[in-house]
């Protein structure tokens, strides 16, 4: 009996122009390319800057005072100060910021364009808690009784409403300490020009949280009695 032989075919190297391949690369080409977007979509993120602490009006515009979050906004990117370059020099906050938030455009201005000026009143310690930077206040000034013989003070009469709170000096102790503490209230020029009258001729000047201020915590005492100076 004859035996067959059976001619053993040889496995050929898939070449480029077998259609298989060429299906096979665009298929994992796609899926690569998908893959890519989907990842790039999930992650539509831009920085902003947001504000690293409490900041109030009249504060320069800083990369100390800043840090950088990511953030989804979509398309209302441009109304935030984008953290893509350093901020511009010569910018001041118009309004207050609170601790981690995004910086809005629309809260910044030249310093030039500042109508508030910021200053100093001497205040006891030890300061109120209420008492911060961007927190609304009330000054009272109590004039000196004039009255001959007289050494007391006139009823206190309500000399700037809803001033803002720009800067707080609580010394703790040395040489500052003795200096005594003090707030800087931004004033317009008539609320500044009262201000400095007062400090002038001894009157006793109280800072007081207004009523439905941002920090003003519980009801608003009946007169200025929380933080005060006085000749």
């Amino acid at each position: 009996m004859n035996d067959l032989h059976v001619p053993a075919r040889r496995l050929r190297r898939p070449s480029w122009r077998d259609s298989r391949l060429l299906i096979g690369v665009l298929i994992v080409l796609v899926s690569i390319t998908i893959g890519s977007r989907v990842v790039a979509a999930a992650d539509e993120t831009v920085p902003i800057f947001a504000a690293g602490a409490t900041l109030a009006s009249g504060h320069p515009v800083t990369l100390a005072d800043l840090r950088v979050v990511r953030v989804r906004l979509g398309g209302g990117t441009a109304g935030y100060l984008s953290a893509r370059t350093p901020p511009p020099a010569g910018l001041v906050l118009i309004r207050p910021l609170g601790a981690g938030e995004l910086v809005p455009m629309s809260a910044l201005a030249p310093a030039a364009s500042l109508s508030r000026r910021p200053v100093s009143v001497p205040v006891p310690a030890p300061l109120p808690d209420t008492l911060a930077p961007g927190v609304t206040v009330d000054l009272w000034s109590s004039a000196k009784d004039t009255a001959v013989g007289s050494t007391g003070f006139r009823q206190p009469v309500r000399i700037a409403q809803a001033a803002e709170i720009y800067s707080v000096s609580n010394p703790s102790g040395g040489l500052s300490a003795a200096q005594g503490s003090s707030v800087q209230v931004l004033l317009e020029e008539a609320d500044l020009r009262a201000l400095l009258d007062a400090l002038a001729n001894g009157a006793k000047v109280a800072v007081v949280p207004a009523l439905g201020g941002p920090a003003a915590a519980g009801s608003p005492p009946s007169g200025p009695a929380p933080a005060g100076a006085g000749g």
